[in-house]
């Protein structure tokens, strides 16, 4: 499984943004799931993450910030963020918790100050 991530953009400091994962119910139901993050020079990193049972956890750079949620009517999870600053600038990718799928495309989020 790929996952594409989608709805990346450029958007100036303190705008909003909502990026979108399309996967099937079984596969949200079955994995903890996570928005990654990588800048240019470091390691991909969680910035969010949900449980199967719903729990959310989050990067204490995003928290407040940015929201997890997964729409199992619409078999997609999103990720809203708020408030956005220059260092959230990066590539967004969402996929399995844990025990990541090969990477899918990921979309490009640019902060402009």
């Amino acid at each position: 499984v790929q996952l594409q991530a989608s709805g990346g953009g450029l958007v100036p400091v303190g705008g909003s943004l909502r990026l979108s994962c399309a996967a099937s119910g079984r596969y949200f139901s079955r994995n903890d799931m996570a928005w990654y993050r990588q800048v240019p020079g470091k390691q991909r990193e969680a910035v969010a993450v949900v449980n199967v049972d719903g729990r959310t956890n989050y990067a204490d750079s995003v928290k407040g910030r940015f929201t997890i949620s997964i729409n199992y009517a619409e078999n997609t999870m999103y990720l809203q963020m708020n408030s956005l600053k220059s260092e959230d600038t990066g590539v967004y990718y969402c996929n399995a918790a844990w025990r990541p799928d090969p990477w899918g495309q990921g979309t490009q989020v640019t902060v402009s100050s």
